[in-house]
């Protein structure tokens, strides 16, 4: 699985996108509001997983994680 921060321009925010092996989205998510997009898709437990990484990674670098 791979992640993909996104910078929000003026009044959009900035956006996380996971996408899979295949390069297809999996979840487009602000941010600040992971919970229910994660829910979505099955990965709920790995939500604080999932954003310490984001935390950590610049904005528009793509990082491939293993799940």
């Amino acid at each position: 699985m791979y992640v993909i921060k996104v910078k929000g321009v003026a009044k959009i925010p900035d956006y996380v996108q996971l996408r899979d092996d295949t390069f297809t989205l999996l979840a487009y998510f602000r941010v600040d509001r992971p919970d229910k997009s994660l829910d979505k898709i099955g990965l709920a437990d790995k939500t604080e997983y999932i954003m310490q990484i984001v935390k950590d990674l610049p904005f528009g670098q793509i990082k491939k994680i293993d799940i």
